[in-house]
């Protein structure tokens, strides 16, 4: 058996090295690093895959959500609405644009936003909320929509990890996630499913003049070279991370297939099992690309099976051992525990297994059985 990775990276380029290796010596066969020809024909491919109307790269998906946060004319003091179950850059960026975060609590099944809890959180202050599509399933967008609409907030998608996820509504239609929002950012970190090779974001938006300032924002708030009609940031993909996307922009639909196939070969082996639950999907499978695949624990020592996995070479992770509530960053008074139950709980039972395109049966086989042999 060939050594387990958390994400086999390695494995994926050999797929495509070929196609990689041209597109990046295109690149410095032109000496076009910057705003290149490579990241044009990205974002007209990232555009046409999403549907959507206007992409938006940029350097690394946290500032993504800040620059999208900053184009919606957000205030000092006014509140955005976020899960306290994910990343801190989702709550990061809030805090550093001196807005005030409101962390609320998720579902026990999906690890999203809690919708009900969104509704209690709501204020004459709040002005946005920031659904995360935790592990690659979407969030419940619809209701949230129809929630923003009542309240007149805004909706910023953060897509990170579920780039290729579909969202279905009541009536049937379907879209891809990242736009249904107003606006939504994504990260292309290498672990993502839709990877460079460094740093890499975008922000996506339907919206023509929303997309119209976030061009400005992430080249210095210049539209014409040295006239800064905005407040920006320096926030660029460059071209040759743009040529790793568009090798593997193609391959997208491929990639989530695999890893939604081995997330069905784990939730098989691992079913029916009293202490373990299995990830839950709302809706049709390809609501869920897997970004993480995270079992919970029930009624053992999730720290023990964790370091019997490590052991046995396996590696594995705690997606995420810390509420942001409780982080000394963002520690608030205005937080109760009680308000926070699932989230919780959840940190004392989620563990993350091995999940990439390149995960075999024999891997996955022995992975499953170790845990059983921890659980027995």
């Amino acid at each position: 058996m060939k050594k387990i990775q958390m994400v086999d990276l390695k494995g994926q380029y050999e797929n495509i090295k070929e196609t990689v290796n041209n597109s990046i010596q295109e690149v410095l066969d032109t000496n076009t690093y910057i705003n290149g020809p490579e990241v044009h024909k990205f974002q007209k491919n990232l555009e046409e895959y999403l549907g959507a109307k206007h992409v938006i790269p940029c350097a690394n998906g946290t500032d993504a959500l800040q620059i999208a946060m900053m184009a919606l004319d957000l205030k000092p003091g006014d509140e955005v609405i976020t899960a306290d179950f994910t990343f801190a850059a989702t709550v990061e960026v809030i805090a550093l644009l001196q807005l005030t975060p409101v962390l609320v609590d998720v579902e026990i099944d999906t690890f999203n936003i809690s919708v009900e809890a969104i509704k209690k959180a709501i204020t004459p202050k709040t002005k946005a909320i920031v659904p995360v599509h935790l592990f690659g399933q979407a969030a419940n967008m619809e209701v949230i929509m129809q929630l923003a609409k009542e309240h007149n907030l805004y909706v910023i998608e953060d897509n990170a990890q579920a780039i290729g996820a579909n969202y279905k509504y009541f009536d049937g239609k379907k879209e891809k996630v990242g736009v249904i929002g107003h606006v939504a950012s994504t990260s292309f970190f290498p672990s993502k499913n839709l990877g460079c090779y460094g740093d890499g974001g975008a922000i996506f938006t339907n919206d023509d003049d929303l997309a119209h300032k976030l061009r400005g924002i992430v080249n210095h708030g210049m539209y014409v070279r040295y006239h800064h009609d905005v407040v920006g940031v320096n926030s660029r993909l460059d071209s040759i991370q743009a040529a790793v996307l568009n090798a593997k922009l193609p391959l997208l639909d491929e990639y989530n297939a695999a890893r939604q196939l081995a997330a069905q070969k784990y939730s098989q082996a691992l079913a029916n099992h009293d202490k373990i639950v299995t990830p839950y999907i709302a809706g049709e499978r390809d609501s869920h690309v897997f970004h993480q695949y995270t079992l919970r624990i029930l009624d053992a020592d999730r720290n023990a099976l964790m370091q019997h996995l490590l052991d046995k070479g396996i590696p594995c992770a705690i997606y995420y051992p810390i509420p942001l509530h409780s982080q000394k960053a963002y520690l608030d008074p205005r937080y109760k525990e009680e308000d926070f139950p699932i989230t919780n709980q959840l940190v004392q039972e989620v563990i993350s297994l091995p999940m990439h395109t390149e995960l075999d049966d024999e891997q996955i086989k022995f992975i499953t059985d170790s845990i059983l042999e921890f659980l027995a």
